[in-house]
């Protein structure tokens, strides 16, 4: 095994290049870069959860915060070996022609260029958000999404569920599990049903019609509000106001090598454009070219996406075994 490369430099040829040095392209490459294999992991910096306080449920690093989540995970992946570089990759090519073994060009934006055996494809998607006024300067603070994620950091108080799709009675559902109060904004979303209504008034959720004209913080710090100001004059605040975000992923990487992509619908609605298809393993429908994390899965949270990217790097290293064995056997043969 050879030592990583210095900062910023490339060399020629990795058994595996990592586009995206989130949790799924460092786990990936960490579990390549255990077995021996030569890994570098280009990262363009724009993590997805970057705006969030902490990552949370992730076994015994509860709380931690994201940017140092990644470092620590990049100094790890460096222990064994393995190379992390900041750059954005612009260019994914297969070099090799059918029936060789696979090859592919990496160029960067920066005009460095390498080659790789195999691909894991790990870049982030990103959030498309409600077009109200303050909600994105909050978003992953006092604007947030998921009650797993965040539910437990607004227990007690006050939350108000920004209704823009069908999935606001679910999460006005799951929000009352942690919220002492849940206001379900009608905003521009479609009218819950006469049934979810009674289910949700039940359970204590309130209601507040009219459209939201902006959101502004008040106070600091963690116990800091939101105040909702309506159209029609009305304000109300609150700790938290959830809102859905529909997520785009990147296609223009998985455009070059022919990978199959497809949206994802969640209700009946567009969750996410974009997403790449895979198997149980990571693998896209392009030979050598594996993905994970928020490429493959856009809404799946931190631990889900650790655990798919050991996997894919898991399943790329057998793949580079058997491609040596194969290679051995025709020395072998020529030899003869």
């Amino acid at each position: 095994m050879t030592s990583a490369p210095p900062l910023g430099q490339l060399d020629d040829q990795y058994d595996a290049v990592v586009v995206g040095g989130g949790a799924a392209g460092l786990a990936g490459a960490v579990a390549l870069a255990r077995m021996r294999r030569r890994v570098l992991v280009v990262d363009a910096g724009q993590p997805r959860n970057a705006p969030a306080d902490g990552v949370h449920n992730l076994l015994a690093r509860e709380g931690t915060p994201p940017l140092d989540l990644l470092a620590a995970g990049r100094a790890e992946l460096r222990g064994y070996g393995g190379a992390v570089v900041d750059g954005r990759v612009t260019s994914l090519q297969r070099s090799s022609d059918d029936g060789a073994p696979l090859r592919f060009a990496v160029a960067l934006e920066d005009g460095r260029t390498t080659t790789a055996r195999r691909l894991l494809l790990a870049h982030s998607g990103t959030d498309v958000l409600p077009d109200v006024p303050g909600l994105r300067e909050l978003w992953g603070s006092r604007v947030l999404h998921c009650p797993f994620c965040h539910g437990w950091e607004v227990r007690g108080r006050a939350v108000a569920v920004l209704s823009t799709g069908p999935m606001t009675a679910h999460a006005a559902t799951l929000w009352r599990s942690v919220a002492d109060r849940v206001v379900v904004l009608s905003h521009t979303g479609p009218d819950v049903t006469a049934e979810q209504r009674q289910e949700l008034e039940a359970a204590g959720v309130e209601f507040v019609d009219g459209e939201v004209v902006s959101l502004e913080p008040v106070g600091h710090g963690d116990d800091g509000d939101v105040r909702v100001r309506l159209a029609s004059g009305a304000e109300l605040e609150v700790a938290a106001v959830v809102a859905a975000s529909r997520v785009r992923v990147d296609t223009s990487l998985t455009g070059q090598l022919g990978v199959a992509v497809a949206d994802v619908e969640v209700m009946g609605t567009v969750a996410a454009t974009g997403a790449v298809t895979v198997d149980p393993t990571g693998l896209t429908s392009a030979p050598g070219v594996w993905a994970a994390g928020n490429a493959a899965a856009p809404m799946a949270v931190v631990p889900a996406v650790t655990a798919a990217g050991m996997q894919a790097g898991a399943a790329m290293t057998m793949d580079l075994a058997r491609e040596d064995v194969a290679a051995a056997l025709l020395l072998q043969g020529a030899a003869r």
